[in-house]
């Protein structure tokens, strides 16, 4: 059964730095893009960065450029999202995804989602 699980959320101080890590069961990761996602309560899921399933190409958001970087370890069957110069606004449940296709920052096109870490970003 495919699973994925995401971990590495907490509690940081605004300018502090997470990463995040998502790990894949029942499928092998190195098949798949897959995509980072974001959800503030009240707000709609929206993209965060993704990565091709070889890890040659990288999208971003524009709410992380600069501060987000996406990367992948196809040995470890783990995609991670280390995030710095964290803000307030970047406090959500954060979710990785596996698109049906190819790279997209549209939750439409996603199929399978983590349950989701949280990270919450305050003084």
């Amino acid at each position: 059964q495919l699973q994925l699980v995401e971990s590495g959320g907490g509690l940081v101080q605004p300018g502090g730095s997470l990463r995040l890590s998502c790990a894949a069961s029942g499928f092998t990761l190195g098949y798949s893009d897959i995509g980072w996602f974001r959800q503030a309560p009240g707000a709609e899921r929206e993209g965060v960065s993704c990565i091709s399933s070889s890890g040659g190409r990288r999208y971003y958001a524009d709410s992380g450029k600069g501060r987000f970087t996406i990367s992948r370890d196809n040995a470890k069957n783990t995609v991670y999202l280390q995030m710095n110069n964290l803000k307030p606004e970047d406090t959500a449940v954060y979710y990785c995804g596996a698109p049906y296709s190819t790279c997209s920052l549209s939750s439409h096109d996603y199929g399978y989602w983590g349950q989701g870490t949280q990270v919450t970003v305050s003084s």
